[in-house]
């Protein structure tokens, strides 16, 4: 039987099927969640927080709980929207504020500009830089040994057999 999951701060619902992850319904919604480990728990672009229905979700295992503890705007409210499922109704969730970069390029185009949203690290979710800083080419310097990649790097994907 469907649950129902309400998504904020966009005030939008949506049907997810009992021990459906909840990356699945954000997916469904077309919003901008990246899932760069293809929804293996190993990186931050599906962090969600969980404003209510905590007890709802399926119980967080021992990978969500290393990945998390690197995600730097990690709350105990935080969940990664690929690991939950949604085993019951009144789950509400929180969609963080900011864009994760995705690449040095998407970066460089908006050197000299001020930020807009906060610009968030793929991989830890750590912001980079804040709503109204100037993005500017040493914050770019400082990310260019950064992978963006992260699937890649896994096991069982194409390059990381």
């Amino acid at each position: 039987m469907a649950k129902r999951v309400r998504i904020e701060p966009i005030a939008q619902e949506a049907d997810i099927a009992t021990n459906g992850a909840l990356l699945s319904v954000l997916m469904g919604e077309d919003l901008n969640i990246l899932k760069e480990c293809g929804g293996r728990g190993m990186c931050a672009t599906c962090h969600v927080y969980i404003q209510s229905g905590m007890d709802s979700l399926s119980p967080m295992a021992r990978r969500e709980q290393r990945t998390l503890e690197v995600i730097t705007t990690c709350k105990p409210n935080s969940r990664l929207a690929c690991q939950a499922k949604v085993m019951a109704e009144g789950v509400v969730v929180e969609l963080p504020v900011g864009m994760y970069v995705q690449s040095i390029q998407d970066i460089e185009a908006l050197i000299g500009r001020r930020c807009e949203k906060p610009l968030l690290h793929p991989v830890t979710g750590q912001t980079l830089v804040d709503i109204g800083q100037l993005i500017t080419r040493s914050m770019v310097k400082q990310l260019e040994n950064t992978d963006f990649r992260v699937a890649e790097q896994l096991p069982g994907t194409k390059r990381g057999l």
